[in-house]
């Protein structure tokens, strides 16, 4: 039985020009890296010139037109010339599988979600689903790794030269197991998914079976006082500290140490989140780095 193909529910076409939609033109723009304040103006703009006209198709060089009327022209020109790297993308009909790690606290689940809305993707997970779901089926006694978070791993194995790289690893090691399991089907299936989540240790994951566009990267902020804001969230109108991580923060920045260190031996990208749509573009700019590179194979 052949593998689905994957098609992109985005409004690209052929050199006939692309089908208009408000929503999906926007969140296209935003998928080339146009940021969602200028996204959706230029596609509001893009929709009253073709009913000027009497259209319901743009083609790309109009599209630049308005893009550099918008945005300027440096600006216009590079959304449009990401545009056209996403539309190598589509054509290659391959799902795709974006890997965000990052420590707890990096603002992982954002960006995801963030980029999973630039791609049209649907399934988004995290690997501490996958550690919950372990969980229920694995005791305490027989896996005690992943009955504790991330950054409290160590607590179980006192007694090593490092516990918390050691508790954090193991952790990983187990986790990565459903995880490569969740790769495997979504390649099978033709899915595309973004997955998020502490354990994506870099060298750790294992490689996929079958043709996809795969990225990975971690997620940092350097600063300790940034990061630790991350840890506040707003009740009631006030900003309560989240105490069980702020407790464990040292432990925190450590295992944001060593992802960061990994990445950097296994040429996975690090990306600075100063903020959730610098970070998704980022991320973008590596699907369409990506798409690129597997398309001059094709």
């Amino acid at each position: 039985m052949s593998k689905p193909r994957r098609i992109m529910p985005l409004p690209l076409g052929g050199e006939q020009g692309l089908p208009y939609s408000r929503g999906l033109m926007a969140r296209t723009l935003m998928a080339s890296g146009v940021p969602p304040h200028a996204a959706y103006p230029i596609a509001q703009r893009v929709g009253d010139d073709l009913a000027d006209l009497g259209r319901d198709t743009v083609d790309l060089d109009r599209l630049e037109t308005i893009a550099v009327e918008s945005l300027g022209e440096e600006k216009g020109h590079d959304a449009v010339r990401r545009l056209r790297r996403y539309q190598q993308l589509r054509e290659l009909e391959l799902p795709i599988l974006i890997l965000i790690g990052g420590a707890t606290g990096t603002g992982k689940s954002t960006v995801a979600t963030e980029v999973a809305y630039r791609f049209g993707i649907t399934r988004v997970t995290s690997t501490d689903f996958i550690r919950e779901t372990m969980r229920a089926f694995f005791s305490r006694g027989f896996m005690p790794s992943v009955h504790r978070s991330s950054f409290e791993a160590g607590d179980v194995y006192p007694d090593a030269d490092e516990p918390l790289e050691f508790g954090f690893l193991q952790q990983a090691r187990n986790v990565l197991v459903g995880v490569h399991a969740s790769m495997e089907r979504a390649v099978h299936e033709g899915w595309s998914m973004v997955l998020e989540g502490v354990h994506l240790v870099p060298g750790m994951v294992e490689p996929v079976v079958g043709d996809a566009v795969v990225v990975s990267c971690v997620l940092t902020i350097e600063d300790e006082d940034e990061h630790a804001l991350h840890f506040f969230q707003r009740e009631d109108g006030s900003e309560r500290p989240m105490s069980k991580y702020l407790s464990r923060f040292e432990e925190i920045r450590g295992i944001q140490r060593l992802l960061v260190e990994r990445a950097e031996r296994e040429g996975v990208p690090v990306i600075e989140n100063e903020d959730a749509d610098s970070a998704a573009a980022a991320v973008a700019d590596l699907v369409l780095d990506a798409a690129e590179r597997i398309g001059g194979r094709v």
